[in-house]
C-alpha cells in the first residue's frame, strides 16, 4: 500500500480513485493531480514507482490543502462563525441544520433520536411520573 500523507492508499485501485482516500481531494482534482505528475490514471496504485509517489506528494505539499490541515481550516471557519454570533454560527451551536434544510420533520441526523414532549393523560400514570 502506498503511503501519501500519512494515509495508505488501496494498492488494488486505479490511482484517480485511489487518491480519493486522502481528505480534500475528490474526483476532479483527483484527475488534476494524475495529469500533473504525468501519471495514467488507469494505473493501479500498487503499481507507482517511488518517483511517481514523490511527484505526487510534491504536487499536493505544494499546490493544495489537504488532510489535517484542510481540517484545522474547516474548524477554524466554523469557530470563527459562532464567535460573530452569524445566523450559521448559531446554527452550529445548537446542532441543527446550518443551509436552510426544514427541521419541523426531517432533520433527524443533526438533531438526534426523537424526544416526545407532552401531557400525560391517564392520572395514575401521571401521578407515577410525578414521583420520579
Amino acid at each position: 500500500m502506498p503511503r501519501i500523507l500519512g494515509i495508505d492508499i488501496p494498492n488494488n485501485k486505479r490511482i484517480n480513485i485511489s487518491l480519493r482516500y486522502i481528505y480534500g481531494i475528490g474526483p476532479r482534482i483527483a484527475d488534476e493531480i494524475c495529469k500533473k505528475a504525468e501519471i495514467d490514471p488507469a494505473t493501479k496504485a500498487g503499481d507507482l514507482t517511488e518517483a511517481n509517489i514523490t511527484a505526487i506528494l510534491q504536487i499536493l505539499q505544494e499546490q493544495y490543502t489537504v488532510e489535517g490541515d484542510l481540517r484545522r481550516q474547516v474548524a477554524q471557519n466554523i469557530r470563527r462563525l459562532i464567535a460573530i454570533n452569524s445566523y450559521r454560527g448559531i446554527r452550529h451551536r445548537r446542532n441543527l441544520p446550518v443551509r436552510g434544510q426544514r427541521t419541523k420533520t426531517n432533520a433527524r441526523t443533526r438533531k438526534g433520536g426523537k424526544k416526545t414532549v407532552g401531557a400525560i393523560r391517564d392520572r395514575s400514570e401521571r401521578k407515577q411520573a410525578a414521583k420520579k
